[in-house]
């Protein structure tokens, strides 16, 4: 029977299971006129599962899917084998990645993860530092106790920054304060008012006189005092910078932007300076904010000049140039720390909140002003300043116009 056990055309069937003498003999042996039993016999030695005798034929597509190795491709088990009966096992291609080929790419894939994690330790070892010298710096600071004991005005909402700028050098007699000034922070713009060294006023215990006397006979203490009861506003917190310390920090920052409107010489604040904006070392920046002998107005112009110097301050000190460049952000930092006495209780949180402030008094997005006053003896107008003093006791910094906060502090 055609194609029955033995016949050629049979045998033919599974030359792609078994190839051409892939039966190491046992099929060659076998004639036309042999039983069925040497076939099977030659089938039980040589079973299908026995990859490495699968031979495809050439030009065969290959054998069925029942017959291919599970995961292999087709086409891919027995290009080494054809019937040779080598025994060698079909080669299998490695995964991207693994095996050959490895070191090119797998260094490739590699390489930008590992660029990855190292950018961001860096920009965790950034912020670390950003955070720990203003901590380290706040924990070297100087503290001092302002604040009065007894009765002291109700606190309304924002938060009212005592700044005072004090100067203690050989020869002269205890500290004296030539800056005098308030700073709001709360609903509305940021406003920094200059209290004039030489108002007239009440100082408990020692009745009228200049202002900036308190701080000689009691120090922060009886300034604060002396500040929140001629103007009923509450002080939150004290900031003390030091004259020696602020020449230190106009340098750290690489000097500060004036703009006199004329030209100035003043020997006693060695001062020489011409008219327009122009850049100020911390030396020139210490005389521009003190000198009131070669201005008309006195004092009354050196405190708008004070405000000028101290914005300017706080705009360099926050510049993205400290903040991008780690020598400068620590001589800033540190350098700022050893200017300035704090008042206790007065925090980092709150020493953080005074630095943005300060750079945002000057301008657009804050207001500026002198305490308004009745004549150039500095005594304060009663019914201006109250109205003043009472927009800030109650947290309405929105509600201050220009005409009301003006530079010098005399009406418009």
């Amino acid at each position: 029977m055609a194609g029955g056990p033995g016949g050629g055309s049979r045998e033919d069937d599974y030359d792609w299971l078994y190839g051409k003498g892939g039966t190491g003999g046992s099929r060659a042996s076998g004639s036309s006129g042999s039983s069925g039993s040497s076939g099977s016999s030659g089938r039980a030695q040589s079973r299908p599962d026995d990859e490495h005798t699968q031979v495809l034929r050439p030009g065969s597509a290959g054998p069925p899917p029942s017959a291919r190795r599970p995961g292999s491709r087709p086409g891919s088990g027995s290009g080494s084998g054809s019937g040779s009966g080598s025994g060698q096992p079909p080669s299998i291609a490695p995964e991207p990645g693994r095996g050959g080929g490895r070191g090119r790419r797998g260094s490739g894939l590699r390489r930008p993860r590992f660029r990855l994690g190292l950018i961001k330790w860096l920009l965790l070892a950034w912020v670390v530092f950003l955070v720990a010298v203003p901590l380290w710096a706040y924990s070297d600071a100087t503290k001092v106790k302002f604040e009065p004991k007894g009765d002291r005005p109700a606190d309304n909402g924002g938060t009212n920054y005592l700044v005072v700028g004090s100067d203690a050098r050989k020869g002269l007699p205890g500290r004296r304060t030539d800056t005098i000034m308030v700073l709001h922070t709360g609903k509305g713009p940021n406003l920094l008012m200059s209290i004039p060294r030489d108002s007239i006023v009440d100082i408990p215990g020692h009745g009228t006189t200049k202002i900036n006397a308190s701080f000689a006979y009691g120090g922060p203490r009886l300034l604060t005092r002396t500040v929140e009861q001629n103007t009923k506003i509450h002080i939150d917190d004290y900031v003390e910078i030091g004259f020696n310390g602020f020449v230190s920090l106009v340098d750290a920052v690489g000097g500060i932007q004036i703009c006199p409107k004329e030209a100035v010489k003043d020997k006693l604040a060695h001062l020489d300076v011409k008219a327009g904006c122009q850049q100020a070392d911390g030396r020139t920046a210490l005389g521009y904010s003190r000198s009131r002998h070669a201005f008309a107005l006195g004092d009354i112009e050196r405190a708008q000049h004070q405000r000028e110097v101290v914005s300017a301050i706080g705009h360099e000190v926050l510049s993205w140039k400290t903040i991008l460049n780690p020598v400068r952000y620590y001589r800033v930092v540190t350098g700022g720390a050893r200017s300035v006495r704090l008042g206790e209780g007065t925090g980092p949180v709150a020493l953080a909140q005074f630095a943005l402030a300060m750079n945002h008094v000057n301008g657009k997005s804050g207001l500026t002003c002198g305490v308004p006053i009745a004549d150039l003896e500095v005594h304060w107008d009663t019914e201006r300043s109250e109205r003043l003093f009472k927009l800030i006791r109650e947290n309405r910094a929105d509600e201050i116009g220009k005409k009301l906060c003006t530079p010098t502090g005399r009406p418009r």
